[in-house]
Formats: C-alpha cells, structure tokens, sequence
C-alpha cells in the first residue's frame, strides 16, 4: 500500500509563490490558454494514433514482431516520460522553465511528425520515444510554472483545470486520430505540427518566473537555499500514492472496451458514446474539486473510496448501462483525484525545488498509467476475469482509503489550515 501522505509544513502552505502573476485581464488568459495547451500535447501523443494501429499493422505486418511492435508505438512515449520526467525536473530547476518549455515544445514537432517520412518501423518506435523525451520536458515544465505563478486556490484552480483541460482533450484527439487515420494510418503525424504554433507564443508571452525570483531574493537567503536539501520525506508518500492513483485513473480509459465486449457490446458507437460519457464525468469531478474550499490531503481518503465504489459497481455489472453507470462513479472519483494528488505535492515544495519535484511526480503518476494493463491482465490471469480484475484493483483502492483514513487519524487528522486565498 502506498506511503501515507504527511501534511505539508506551514511555508509550503502559507507562502504565496514567489513569482506570482496577475490573475486577470487577457494577458492572464492568453497565458493559462498556453499552459493548458501543451498539458494537452503529452495527452495527444498518448491518444492520437490508437484509433490507426490496425492500419500500421497491416501495413508491417511483414514485418516479424509487428504484432507487439505496433502497440509499442502508442505505449513507448509513456514509458520515456516516466523515465525521463525526473530529469526533465532537475534541468528545469537548472536552467529555467520557459527556454526548456519553449526547446520541448519544438522538439516535439520535429520528433512526432518524423514516422510522416520515416520507412522503419523500429524507426517510428524511435521517434515515439523521443515524442516521450520531449512530453517529459513539456510536461514538467507546464506544471512548474503553474505552480510558480500561482499559489492557494488559484493554484488549486488552475491544477483542477489542467485536468479537466487533459481528460475533455482525450476525447478530442481520438475523434480527430480516426477521422484523419481515415485518409491514411500516417496522416494523424501531421497533427503534432500544432506545437510550432505554440511554442513562439510561449516564447513571448509566458513570462520567466526564475529571473523574477532570482532578482527578488536577498543573496542570504538564496545561499541558505542553496544549502538545503531536497524534501525527499516530504514526497515519497505523495509520489507512492500518485503511482498506485494513476492505475485507478487509466483503468477505465483503458479498459472499458474490453468490459463492454465481455458484456456483448461491440457497436463502435455504442462504445465510443459510453467513453466519451464516463470522460465527461472525469471532468465533472476536477470541477467539483476546484469549488471545494478544502486542502486536499483530507480528501484523499474519501475520493479513493468513491473510486473503489465505482470499481464495486463495475465488476457486479451485468448489463452495460449499470456498467456504465459505475464507470461514471469512478470516474467522478478520478476527476478530483488527480488535482488532489498534484496539489498535495505542490504544497510541499518551495520555489527553487518546485522543477525536480514536479518531475518526480510526473514520473510517478506516468508510470503508474504504464503498469496499468500490465496489473490488470496479471489480475485477469488470476482470477479468470477482467472485471474481477477490476473488482481487485477497487478493493485495493478501499484498502489505500482506509489506511490513509486511518494514519490522519492517528496523527491528529485534519489539517486545519485553510488555503491562502480562502482568507481572503
């Protein structure tokens, strides 16, 4: 069972960011509308191409291994991600957030349209792992800077955003997959040419927090900062929660059509209609956790416990509406689950440490979408189902709330510190 969560100490709480910009007007929006815009890229590169993979199967299939090689397309730039972000977090802290967004975001472009010319498919992997090195970049980068321009419930705000930003997103790029995948299995590549339209814009708009910081900081205290250690206890908890967290986030995008095909229902339509219903409710519940006036480590345990009640739901399912139905359970969890974790993490790191921790976090939670049809066909293996898989990974994630339930508790339970904006 993942680490329990400890609360953050009162300066990551209470501290405004120290870089934090305006919050209105339309430089403010122009600015949020390019962050929440390359928080989508790593959700293109992770969703565009599935609905083309029986076409790019096809045409390899002389090729030997092409039957795990293909899906390894879609899969490698997660795994880079989770490998990399670390990195992409200590780069960041080191030579600023904006140059590496705005290199990454280029990056990005070259690596993802590359299988438009490339012949190999060892090739395209290739490229598909790199698009993995540059999301890790981008990634990182944009959640940092919300972090820096942003603290309490601005912050919370905008982090819930994201989210709602990356699941509305997910459904967007698999219509767009298949309805470009239709004139060719290579068409949906020209797609990640979008970045070279934002990555100038972020160049001038977004404006560079560390040169703000560095200027407003007395040079006492930045030799004091540059003598104290990275809060690893602060994080491994968070970190370990976020991995197992990102398992019960990816299981229904993931699974559901394989539920539904178990249950009878191979309609396409029908199938595409119940994702695009339990998508909207991911959105649904970031939305409710951006208008809850609370901090987000006491609700960790009751936002599990609905995820685990929609699990619950999902392996007594007999028939697909009530299938649905649970999905939309779990998915209303999962919506405030995400912002929850990332905004716990955030609290717990200053200015100078937020790059490497929001890498960490991000690798994590990447990680975690990446074991996650490994876990479920190990579950399917054991217990003969995949929906008794389901039901595991739910009793799991009721086990993680009791437990994390059960350690704020014994600690003295709630932390009573509003966020800062909630004072005003």
């Amino acid at each position: 069972m993942p680490g329990s969560v400890s609360p953050p100490p009162p300066a990551a709480v209470e501290a405004p960011a120290p870089s934090a910009v305006a919050a209105s007007g339309r430089a403010h929006l122009l600015r949020v509308t390019l962050l929440m815009a390359g928080s989508c890229l790593p959700i293109l590169g992770a969703v565009l191409i599935a609905p083309v993979l029986p076409k790019m199967q096809d045409h390899f299939a002389s090729v030997p291994g092409a039957k795990a090689l293909v899906p390894l397309a879609l899969t490698v730039p997660a795994l880079a991600l989770a490998l990399l972000a670390p990195f992409a977090g200590v780069i960041v802290d080191r030579v600023g957030r904006k140059r590496l967004l705005v290199v990454a975001t280029v990056l990005y472009a070259l690596f993802g349209t590359a299988p438009l010319w490339l012949d190999s498919l060892g090739g395209i992997i290739a490229s598909r792992a790199l698009v993995g090195v540059a999301e890790a970049a981008i990634m990182t980068c944009c959640t940092t800077l919300i972090g820096d321009y942003y603290s309490g419930r601005q912050r919370v705000k905008y982090l819930a955003l994201q989210t709602m930003c990356a699941s509305a997103s997910a459904t967007a790029f698999f219509v767009i997959g298949g309805a470009a995948g239709s004139a060719g299995w290579r068409v949906p590549f020209w797609v990640y040419a979008v970045s070279l339209v934002l990555a100038p814009l972020m160049a001038v708009v977004l404006p560079n927090p560390a040169a703000r910081a560095a200027g407003d900081e007395a040079p006492a205290e930045a030799e004091v900062e540059a003598r104290r250690p990275f809060p690893w206890r602060q994080l491994e908890g968070i970190c370990a929660l976020t991995f197992f967290g990102a398992m019960v986030f990816y299981t229904v995008p993931v699974e559901m059509a394989y539920l539904l095909d178990d249950l009878g229902v191979e309609n396409p339509g029908v199938i595409g209609l119940a994702t695009a219903i339990a998508s909207a409710s991911t959105v649904g519940g970031a939305i409710t956790f951006a208008r809850l006036k609370r901090s987000p480590d006491p609700m960790l345990p009751a936002v599990l416990a609905v995820c685990a009640a929609g699990f619950g739901v999902m392996f007594l399912a007999d028939s697909a509406p009530l299938l649905v139905i649970g999905a939309v359970v779990n998915c209303v969890g999962t919506g405030m689950l995400l912002p929850a974790l990332l905004t716990s993490a955030m609290s717990r790191l200053s200015f100078e440490d937020r790059g490497r921790g929001t890498g960490l976090w991000t690798a994590a939670f990447f990680g975690g979408e990446f074991v996650c049809p490994l876990v479920l066909l190990a579950g399917e293996s054991a217990v003969g189902s995949l929906a008794g898989a389901v039901g595991l990974l739910g009793l799991a994630a009721a086990l993680v709330a009791a437990g994390l339930w059960a350690a704020r508790r014994r600690a003295g339970a709630v932390d009573p510190r509003p966020l800062p904006e909630q004072l005003a």
